[in-house]
């Protein structure tokens, strides 16, 4: 394992003494910011919408921007991206549109998984982006059976995989990352280590001096990055996606960063931790700690930032509206993709629902 906390960028913007920032253009960095500051627009927008009724429920990501871009952009396009459920910035860099967003956060008839999940719970089969579940940890198995079928296909893709510090305590981390460095698997585990599992502090959850260091037992590389740096973030990653491409095996990653906000639209923080706490991390803001870089780099200056806001807020309405205005999906879609040969019984009930509806309507096609 690696020692220490890698960290390109300072909290205040600056580069570490000794350390040089990676090979990436302005065109390409300007790109990473627009990806964390539409991300933290998104959450704020859609954590209002929740408040208001129009939404049944939100997780957002406020302060982890830089652990989930900054990762991601060090993938190819034919990788796989398994996650955990505050990835937004992740599927937008992909290529996940905000009205694909705004359709499946309404559940309404144009939301690609037909309203069969709960909000925020998307997913892209065309963008290699896998379906988001609630229960702790279970995804962690199926990144690492992508990663190994790729190394054993012969194929140069791999599969990130997101999860927080909680989910270092399943049974689910431990046979993941055990198989995947026994067989040696494609696969970079990322740990978005945000120093709370919804109320239950990380120190409370294992004894360890972090959650990198588990790697030694699985004998797999580790890394600790400050996941608030989005450089640091994106160069331990492009290094792990390496490893795993010339079939080096898996690489844990520790991202320690901040839950800024709440765990989610259901829970309120300030009933077990301390604010100062919040106020300390939110000086070490990843989303301004870039800006601070970019601006003394001169890629940026205020008044581009205030342009790239009202396009934002723009984009954000946009989708939001027409998206609110499309209907639910009809009911005979929830035999679609799910059985070959529909029953008979379950035909009977499709019909007697249109017919309550309906009482002229002729039998449906399903």
């Amino acid at each position: 394992m690696s020692e220490g906390v890698v960290r390109i960028l300072r909290p205040d913007g600056r580069l570490e003494e000794g350390q040089t920032a990676p090979s990436l253009g302005a065109e390409d960095l300007i790109h990473l910011y627009r990806g964390m500051l539409l991300n933290r627009r998104v959450d704020e927008r859609m954590t209002t919408l929740q408040r208001q009724g129009r939404i049944g429920f939100y997780v957002g990501s406020t302060g982890e921007e830089a652990s989930v871009i900054g990762s991601a952009f060090a993938l190819k396009e034919s990788d796989w991206i398994i996650p955990c459920y505050r990835e937004l910035g992740a599927a937008l860099l992909r290529g996940f549109t905000l009205f694909e967003l705004c359709c499946q956060l309404f559940g309404n008839a144009q939301d690609a998984i037909k309203g069969r999940q709960m909000p925020n719970h998307y997913a892209s089969a065309k963008l290699r982006f896998g379906s988001i579940s609630s229960p702790v940890g279970t995804q962690i198995p199926h990144a690492t059976g992508i990663g190994l079928a790729a190394r054993l296909r012969g194929q140069s893709d791999l599969a990130l995989v997101y999860f927080g510090d909680g989910a270092t305590s399943t049974g689910d981390f431990h046979a993941a990352l055990n198989f995947a460095a026994v067989y040696k698997a494609a696969t970079i585990f990322l740990c978005r280590n945000n120093q709370w599992a919804i109320s239950v502090a990380c120190q409370q959850q294992t004894a360890a001096e972090s959650l990198a260091i588990k790697s030694t037992a699985y004998g797999m590389e580790g890394v600790r990055v400050d996941g608030n740096d989005i450089l640091g973030v994106y160069e331990v990653t492009r290094q792990a996606a390496c490893r795993a491409r010339s079939g080096e095996g898996p690489t844990l990653i520790e991202a320690v960063t901040y839950r800024m906000g709440a765990h989610s639209t259901s829970d309120d923080p300030r009933a077990y931790r301390d604010e100062k706490e919040v106020a300390e991390w939110k000086q070490k803001d990843p989303l301004h700690r870039f800006k601070n870089y970019l601006m003394a780099e001169k890629f940026w200056n205020e008044e581009k930032d205030q342009h790239l806001e009202q396009e934002i807020k723009k984009e954000i309405h946009t989708a939001v509206t027409e998206a609110e205005q499309i209907g639910p999906p009809d009911i005979a879609t929830m035999f679609e993709d799910v059985l070959d040969q529909v029953p008979w019984h379950l035909r009977d009930q499709l019909n007697e629902v249109y017919e309550s509806r309906e009482p002229d309507a002729v039998e449906q096609e399903i």
